[in-house]
């Protein structure tokens, strides 16, 4: 089953409000639609997710596509590493795998579905099969204020979401009000913490102190990346279960943060992996260390909660509140099926490749905005 082309697509995909965190207010999510078709005339479909602009991964995905045209669907994940050390690493943009993993992915997560649709299978069972039926997430809290954030903390509550997630990171006074506001609202739930890597390590040590008596069950990437497995070592003092999200891509890095002993919880998307493959390839590293994956939501649509889905299913430890994005938008991209989680669930559909239909003329008037406006603004 050869590749016959493979297409493009820059979409921009408004938000119902303003999202806040502590990297400012975010307005969109801008990502590339990707389609492969090969010579019998299936198509596979993802996303590549990306940020803050288009451009550049749009450039090395046109630079890219050639070396896919006329080779075979299944041999992608080759194919994908084969232009790393030819057309990218040689470039002189070795270490630039982040940037690498987040473009290419789309690429790699489109030829699952081609694969699933071929065959009539779901990508589950391509990928060996599903351990699970269905799949948990969080609710996850929206707004600016402290009031704004209760109301939304009441709503998901009602709608019987087991956990609840909170931005923080955005000021310590605002973040005390956030928290104190969000429990109330939600007494009972299991509440998780995201600070995004706004403190220092001093800083993280006074904020989850001062944040314990709320009962959090996990702080996840308090510190920068950028500190490594050192850094969480750092907090272990704190008391308080934490979770690595930016401090890790590669497989290499889960391994490394296991083995310091000083995380819980590995936060960790398809898109940082590029791919199902490799995404799989950490959930096995965390499993032989005890710990769990998260599926990890960027600027997103639902096209990367279908694959997640169909992707996190088929791994023994992947944990009970996952992340998704889709819910924020204006509008999203999928016709079918329903995405909303019934009481933090979504069953694993069974439908050949990731099981989703696309709503063309939603793309299409993102593809537009795309072309008119831009995705962010800074922080105040």
């Amino acid at each position: 089953m050869k590749i016959r082309d493979i297409r493009t697509t820059p979409l921009l995909c408004h938000f119902k409000n303003d999202y806040h965190w502590a990297d400012g207010v975010t307005l969109s999510s801008p990502i590339v639609l990707i389609e492969i078709e090969t010579e019998d005339g299936v198509i596979g479909i993802a996303e590549s997710g990306v940020g803050p602009t288009i451009e550049p991964m749009l450039a090395i995905l046109r630079d890219a596509i050639p070396h896919f045209i006329g080779k075979s669907v299944y041999d992608t994940n080759k194919l994908i590493w084969d232009y790393f050390m030819t057309g990218f690493k040689a470039r002189g943009m070795g270490s630039q795998y982040r940037m690498f993993s987040r473009t290419m992915s789309g690429i790699e997560l489109a030829a699952w579905d081609a694969i699933g649709r071929a065959t009539g299978q779901p990508v589950c069972n391509v990928l060996g099969g599903a351990v699970r039926d269905e799949v948990g997430y969080f609710g996850f809290v929206q707004g600016d204020t402290p009031n704004e954030l209760r109301s939304h903390a009441e709503e998901l509550v009602k709608e019987g979401y087991p956990v609840l997630y909170v931005k923080v990171g955005r000021g310590n006074d605002l973040d005390l009000a956030i928290v104190k506001a969000v429990r109330e609202a939600a007494p009972h739930v299991r509440l998780r913490l995201d600070a995004n890597e706004a403190w220092d390590t001093l800083q993280a040590i006074t904020m989850m102190k001062r944040l314990k008596p709320f009962d959090i069950e996990i702080m996840e990437q308090p510190i920068p990346g950028t500190t490594g497995p050192d850094g969480f070592r750092r907090l272990q003092g704190a008391g308080m279960p934490m979770a690595a999200d930016q401090s890790v891509y590669l497989p290499e890095e889960v391994f490394a943060l296991c083995s310091s002993h000083a995380v819980q919880s590995i936060v960790l998307g398809l898109h940082e992996t590029c791919g199902a493959l490799r995404w799989r390839q950490a959930a096995g590293i965390a499993a032989a260390a005890n710990v769990r994956i998260n599926i990890h939501g960027i600027f997103e649509t639902g096209i990367t909660t279908c694959m997640a889905n169909q992707v996190g299913a088929t791994v023994s430890n992947l944990d009970d509140a996952n992340q998704i994005m889709w819910q924020l938008l204006a509008e999203d991209l999928i016709q079918s099926p329903s995405l909303k989680p019934s009481r933090g669930f979504l069953p694993v559909s069974r439908k050949p490749g990731y099981g989703f239909e696309l709503n063309w003329d939603a793309v299409n008037r993102a593809h537009e905005k795309y072309r008119q406006r831009q995705a962010w603004v800074p922080a105040l």
